[in-house]
């Protein structure tokens, strides 16, 4: 009996440690098929991580900036003895400031008090004019133009140092062999922007042809595409171009300035701002690579003294700011321009202690404002009008 009970307490015993052994590789397995999940799940939500939502960002850019001799003496403060532009800009300041990036085109060379500041035909502006733009919002200024050389070499040199000097960026004009390419980082995505001009009014003598090569982005169809190919080789996302082109008050682009927008648009550039014209042209969307991509082919002149009673032209008179919008897709790799914005400009010229002075007026902002008289306010919508036919809306 005694020996029975041993046998049975030893079956016991062995059972025991059987389910012991079997639990304990039962959970052993358990653990390593959860330790591989836990690694799984965790892989897979790095990977998402990974991808990073659409990000977006609003260019706006404005046409021609001038400063005529009436401008330049408007401006002057003879108390405190110093140049003034902001109140130009202080009703679009709003509208500059509240883009990411904004670019305008810079048509005078700032080369210091020691020229003399004049205006046209050789023009030369306060550096107080760089101080109002930069106040306004204003980021990059294109200085490729045909006014580039008005004060020769060293005038584009003091140039860009004063642009420089205030926080802004330039492109087309350069003081260096080694031209550096531009591209803005905003909001992650990289614009790189080119800036080119038909030529500087018969001033390219002033350089050596070896200076001229750098300094000045001069339009040539096999440099231009060398850039573009650098700036995507750099990497950027977007491509805007400042071009300087086309024909002085004509209404329509020339056969030249299409021609030629098709090829940059080919060519890779997804934006290109047109200047020179001093009156607003057409804007459109081009489909290339199944992607829109945005000419206009002149945005008119953002301040100027050019007007009805200087030129008998009242479109001289009329500017556009155009603001875009572009998204850029990480898991798709693409950057694409999703909205097109115009917020139409008009230049109010009046006198005041005997001088002139200049205001850059956003004219659906002052189209039912009792603030103006019928003459100034019968302008104002006219413009506008104007503008939103010839951009076609």
């Amino acid at each position: 009996m005694k020996r029975k009970k041993q046998v049975i307490m030893f079956s016991i015993v062995l059972i025991c440690i059987s389910v012991f052994l079997t639990s304990c590789v039962n959970l052993g397995i358990k653990a390593d098929e959860s330790k591989e999940l836990t690694v799984k799940n965790q892989s897979n939500e790095s990977k998402k991580e990974e991808v990073k939502p659409n990000t977006t960002a609003t260019i706006l850019a404005a046409g021609d900036v001038m400063f005529h001799k009436p401008q330049i003496t408007g401006a002057y403060n003879e108390s405190k003895g110093v140049y003034d532009f902001k109140d130009n800009f202080k009703y679009v300041k709003k509208y500059v400031e509240s883009a990411d990036l904004a670019l305008a085109n810079f048509e005078t060379p700032a080369a210091g008090k020691e020229k003399g500041f004049k205006g046209y035909p050789n023009f030369n502006a306060p550096i107080e004019s760089i101080e109002a733009l930069k106040d306004a919002g204003f980021d990059i200024l294109s200085t490729a133009n045909n006014h580039t050389l008005d004060q020769g070499k060293d005038g584009l040199i003091k140039t860009i140092d004063s642009i420089e000097e205030h926080g802004l960026k330039t492109v087309g004009t350069y003081k260096e062999p080694e031209k550096s390419i531009l591209i803005e980082k905003v909001n992650d995505i990289d614009i790189g922007i080119l800036s080119y001009t038909y030529g500087c009014n018969g001033m390219e003598h002033t350089l050596t042809d070896e200076e001229l090569k750098y300094m000045v982005n001069i339009i040539d169809e096999d440099n231009i595409k060398n850039d573009i190919s650098k700036i995507k080789d750099k990497g950027a996302d977007l491509i805007i171009m400042f071009i300087h082109w086309g024909n002085e008050y004509e209404m329509e682009p020339s056969e030249e300035q299409i021609e030629l927008g098709k090829k940059l648009i080919d060519w890779g550039v997804d934006i290109v701002f047109g200047s020179h014209p001093h009156v607003i042209q057409k804007s459109e969307i081009v489909q290339s690579d199944g992607k829109d991509k945005f000419i206009i082919y002149s945005l008119g002149n953002f301040l100027s003294n050019q007007r009805r009673e200087t030129l008998n032209n009242k479109y001289t008179e009329d500017g556009v700011m155009v603001n875009i919008e572009v998204e850029k897709d990480f898991s798709k790799g693409e950057t694409v321009i999703k909205n097109v914005r115009y917020i139409p400009t008009w230049v109010n010229k009046y006198m005041k202690s005997g001088k002139a002075k200049y205001e850059i007026l956003p004219a659906e902002d002052f189209m039912d404002k009792d603030v103006f008289s019928q003459e100034t306010l019968s302008k104002i919508k006219g413009s506008y009008k104007d503008t939103m036919d010839k951009m076609g809306q």
